[in-house]
């Protein structure tokens, strides 16, 4: 399991909205600090198969392994647990009429998806991520 256990929470990371803009493209910037989304199947590591570590676009915190990663057919990135549990931030979201979860980046606060009760074992967690919402580093 990929999970790291007793990281410390990460310290928050604050930028104006300009800087923001300055600092991501235009479709990261909606993702991240729109709480937009990506089309299915569009994104650019969707379909990534590499080894390495997923990290926010925002700030670079490492969210997501290579090895919690799985196709859930779902057309974004998917994974069952997140690289430290502490570097993402769960929260209700009732938008569009529907109860989820969304996850956040808890560095700086970027949305990066939602997450459901529907992935595979061990955790049973399927991590919907927005391929803008993160960066990939090969290992």
């Amino acid at each position: 399991m990929t999970q790291i256990q007793g990281s410390e929470k990460p310290e928050k990371i604050e930028r104006s909205d300009a800087q923001w803009r300055e600092l991501l493209t235009p479709e990261q910037y909606h993702v991240l600090r729109e709480k937009g989304t990506e089309r299915a199947f569009t994104g650019a590591l969707t379909q990534n198969h590499d080894t390495g570590e997923y990290l926010c676009a925002g700030c670079g915190a490492v969210l997501f392994g290579s090895d919690a990663k799985f196709d859930s057919g779902c057309g974004w990135p998917s994974f069952y647990i997140p690289a430290d549990s502490k570097r993402i931030n769960e929260h209700e979201d009732r938008s569009f009429g529907m109860r989820r979860v969304e996850v956040t980046c808890a560095q700086c606060g970027g949305h990066l998806g939602h997450v459901f009760p529907d992935g595979p074992r061990p955790t049973g967690l399927r991590y919907c991520i927005n391929s803008a919402s993160l960066t990939f580093e090969h290992k």
